[in-house]
């Protein structure tokens, strides 16, 4: 019986998604504060780099450097700057150095890397107006290459000398060197003049064939292509109260229409506006992949399927709530685990407690199955966390490293998988168990 009892357990040994409990972690800072934030068990937060003011979006160079981005403060600016994040201390979890880049910026939210054909590399940079590259070389602190315009963008909007209405610019390659760029819309809800507002669209490296790649969304910040997917997180309209629409999670579909402003999803639902009609309204309108409360501000994201990443071998993402201008709405100011069609567990919280902001995440990037780094665009902090007792390494001279190297195909259908591995373990457990009572009985 107790081979039995052996046996049975190790069948049903399917990592569950289960909930994990949130310990007290205090974090003290160089400025004075002192505060408390709610991390997952298991793990620790360091602030890994301070200083900073608008830090926003990580990129991973082809020297294994980190590069990230500060977008100043919410004027209409010239002070936007590119940052690397140099002399790392594993053992201490915090950079030795920080490097400015690129200095004079309009509002920079992201910047990438690609290496083309012929092997040479390219530094890739999005503000409010254009998209801009030049070619990079390994282990230099300046810009050496001359500047590329690939793209420009509408840079005006309601509000806009004034911070409003979306002037990020997020971009991120897919694996087979398409470039993605997300537009966020002109306003809270209107009907756009311009097509490329509200939308994502892509391109070669050279920025040739540029072209609509998904419509309808109002501000889709978090841009991410992992393995044959591109993803996006997206913030739904203030119009329609403090409840709705989601804030929306997408794996995105070439060609589709995710409805802005006719339409919103609430509690992953698809309803139509009653300000804005249109012919058929939202009968082709795509269902999110996944939802967060409203004004909960979904920001950056990362993936993680390793087996001994966070909740288990299958497919977690981690996304940064970024939280609601409104303090008294309290939705957001936190990191959540998410799967598809399984309830959202909270990561990271405290951000926001009592009426205080301590600060509000904005991207994630993964470093390895055991830790990751978070920015906080609120008091200026990069964060490392990491599982305790593990030491991260962040290589000067991994060149041919990805930020990211992910099979997501699962990510779409691990939960249907693990449905079809439960009941095949089920029928095969039925099964060996009668033949094992016949032949205890003969």
């Amino acid at each position: 019986m107790k081979k039995l009892s052996i046996f049975l357990a190790m069948l049903f040994a399917v990592p569950a998604f289960a909930q994990g409990k949130l310990v007290p972690n205090k974090i003290t800072t160089k400025d004075g504060r002192s505060f408390v934030l709610n991390l997952a068990e298991g793990f620790e937060i360091i602030p890994a780099m301070e200083g900073l003011k608008r830090v926003r979006f990580f990129a991973k160079a082809p020297d294994g450097r980190i590069f990230v981005t500060d977008m100043y403060n919410l004027a209409d600016n010239t002070r936007g700057t590119v940052y690397i994040l140099d002399g790392f201390d594993a053992a201490k979890g915090k950079f030795g150095k920080l490097v400015t880049y690129m200095s004079g910026l309009r509002n920079p939210n992201s910047v990438q890397f690609y290496k083309d054909a012929d092997g040479q590399d390219w530094f890739y940079l999005a503000e409010t107006h254009q998209l801009t590259r030049r070619k990079f070389t390994s282990g230099e602190t300046k810009p050496t290459g001359k500047p590329e315009v690939l793209a420009t963008f509408p840079d005006y909007g309601l509000s806009y000398k004034y911070g409003g209405w979306h002037l990020t610019r997020t971009i991120s390659f897919s694996p087979d060197g398409r470039l993605y760029v997300s537009v966020g819309s002109s306003c809270n809800a209107c009907v756009e003049k311009e097509k490329i507002r509200a939308s994502i669209i892509s391109m070669n490296p050279d920025g040739s064939d540029q072209k609509e790649f998904a419509k309808g969304l109002r501000n889709a910040v978090g841009l991410r292509a992992i393995g044959k997917y591109v993803f996006a997180t997206n913030q739904g309209s203030d119009h329609l109260g403090l409840q709705k629409p989601d804030e929306t999670f997408y794996a995105l579909k070439e060609g589709a229409d995710y409805g802005w402003p006719y339409c919103h999803s609430s509690g992953g639902k698809i309803f139509a506006d009653p300000k804005f009609k249109r012919p058929g309204q939202c009968a082709n309108v795509v269902a999110p992949y996944a939802h967060f409360p409203a004004r909960s501000s979904a920001l950056g994201f990362d993936y993680f399927d390793e087996a001994d990443a966070l909740f288990g071998k299958f497919g977690v993402f981690l996304v940064a709530l970024h939280g609601s201008t409104n303090k008294t709405i309290g939705h957001g100011y936190k990191i959540v685990a998410m799967r598809k069609d399984e309830p959202l567990q909270d990561f990271l919280t405290g951000f926001l407690n009592k009426g205080t902001v301590h600060g509000r995440p904005c991207d994630i990037m993964k470093l390895d199955a055991n830790s990751f780094l978070l920015t906080d665009d609120n008091k200026g902090i990069v964060y490392l966390i990491r599982k305790k007792g593990t030491t991260t390494n962040i290589s000067s001279t991994t060149s041919e490293t990805p930020v990211l190297d992910v099979p997501t195909d699962v990510a779409a259908v691990k939960p249907e998988q693990e449905r079809s591995i439960r009941s095949c373990l089920s029928v095969f457990v039925t099964l060996a168990t009668t033949l094992f009572f016949q032949r205890l009985s003969s």
